[in-house]
């Protein structure tokens, strides 16, 4: 069985960088293929794909965001990471990792989400 399950901090500062990491296992990260992606969803915004990485290691990213995030992984740990600079209180969301054959839809397995708070 896969699962997915996000960790990272729960309140970060205005113009700090948020990470956060999800944990994968029942499978592997490059396994073919899958795309792995982060996204969040807030009042004001909904669900909002934010970004991901492939199989092989390439990434995309929301024109929107382009600028603030990256995405890395850690194969050994079977883990990938979101990083996302400049931090507004618009930031404040749900941030979940998800699996998928699909980087935009259709995700076969979601985590079971973080609540991120961007507050002083």
């Amino acid at each position: 069985q896969v699962q997915l399950v996000e960790s990272g901090p729960g309140l970060v500062e205005p113009s700090q960088t948020l990470s956060l990491t999800c944990t994968v296992s029942g499978t592997s990260v490059t396994d073919g293929y899958w795309y792995w992606s982060w996204i969040r969803q807030s009042p004001r915004k909904g669900l909002e794909w934010m970004g991901g990485i492939t199989y092989s290691g390439n990434t995309y990213f929301s024109p929107d965001l382009k600028s603030r995030t990256s995405i890395s992984r850690d194969r050994p740990k079977n883990q990938f990471t979101l990083q996302l600079t400049a931090v507004t209180p618009e930031d404040t969301a749900v941030y979940y990792c998800v699996r998928g054959p699909a980087l935009y839809k259709d995700y076969t397995t979601w985590g079971q989400g973080t609540q991120v708070t961007v507050s002083s």
